[in-house]
């Protein structure tokens, strides 16, 4: 049975009013639809290069970003390792809007399964570990943790589900979010792609729990700013059965709301710049496009002219801006052409 030891210290509860009262304040603000896509692709580009550098992939943010909008076929390991992550997150992030997520030994699976595919061996890819592992400083290569034997890690993760799901309603989600992160990490499941997953995992469980945060923040980019502090303080230093009673959630929980907080106050800055930036902002013209849409399910140049007195380039100007920020989608060809409202 899984009794992780923690203490909710003076530090820790400031923490979580911080966050609960970042979030409702976010919350009842009301932006353009324009926005929030806008803030949703910026948060899916920065987490998944955040949490990939964290693991040691070279690709600074600027090549991430391209890669993400061309989506190329030829790839090396570090370009595949960015864009499994940022499907999976696309992914998840459809089924969380749905409703059609819960944490479960099933989930993390596939996660992992998502974010190694042409990575690891098939027997690796969406499977628990069947041998040993060991956790080396990445600084100095020594051996500095020894994770539970193979043959315990599935009763372990179930536990620790079980610890969750069963104490939705009484213990924070901020403070189950934050210790099923740690022990994620101190299990380490899989032979690769731990750190990847726990992240991911850890996302939809505070989003599910009705923390909106999935959609417009990244927490792995504070963990990425100081690498080494993530790394001391998310795991443990040691043999895993010589630790197990005594480690103390408490200075991690610290650690993960602070980090909550740092980026939860980054996107509260950065709103306002969106919203007066002129590549997201929305003309009248634009919401007739939207709204037509929306009525009769797709929209030609045609219908565009009745609804605006705009020429012909100008129109096809108008288009091009709301593809590219991912609000429609072109099909058909030449006189055939019509636009969709693009699948969330």
């Amino acid at each position: 049975m899984f009794n992780p030891r923690y203490t909710i210290t003076d530090r820790l509860l400031a923490n979580i009013k911080k966050v609960n009262a970042l979030v409702n304040e976010l919350n009842n603000r009301r932006f353009p639809h324009v926005i929030l896509v806008e803030l949703e692709k910026t948060a899916r580009a920065v987490s998944t290069y955040a949490s990939t550098s964290i693991e040691g992939n070279p690709l600074p943010l600027t090549e991430v970003k391209k890669i993400l909008k061309s989506k190329p076929t030829h790839i090396r390991d570090s370009e595949r390792e960015v864009l499994n992550y940022n499907q999976a997150l696309q992914n998840l992030n459809e089924k969380l809007e749905k409703a059609r997520v819960k944490l479960s030994l099933d989930l993390i699976l596939k996660i992992q399964k998502q974010i190694t595919e042409g990575l690891l061996a098939k027997f690796e890819s969406g499977k628990l570990r069947d041998r040993p592992v060991l956790v080396n400083d990445p600084r100095t290569r020594k051996v500095i943790y020894l994770p539970p034997d193979a043959k315990d890690v599935k009763k372990l993760l179930e536990d620790l589900i079980e610890f969750v799901n069963s104490n939705r309603n009484e213990i924070d989600p901020l403070i189950l979010a934050g210790i099923f992160h740690k022990q994620v990490v101190i299990i380490h499941p899989f032979m690769d792609g731990n750190g990847r997953t726990t992240r991911l995992a850890t996302k939809v469980l505070l989003a599910e729990m009705g923390l909106n945060t999935f959609n417009l923040f990244s927490f792995e980019n504070y963990y990425n700013k100081n690498v080494a502090k993530y790394f001391q303080t998310v795991g443990e230093l040691g043999n895993y059965y010589e630790l197990r009673d005594k480690i103390d959630f408490t200075p991690w929980l610290e650690y993960f709301t602070e980090g909550i907080i740092d980026e939860l106050l980054r996107v509260q800055k950065l709103l306002p710049e969106v919203g007066i930036s002129p590549k997201t902002q929305l003309k009248p013209y634009h919401l007739k496009t939207l709204e037509f849409i929306r009525e009769k399910g797709f929209i030609t140049d045609r219908d565009y002219a009745k609804l605006v007195d705009r020429a012909k380039a100008t129109r096809a100007l108008d288009f091009k801006k709301l593809i590219e920020l991912d609000l429609l989608e072109r099909k058909g060809k030449g006189k055939a052409t019509y636009y969709i409202l693009k699948a969330k």
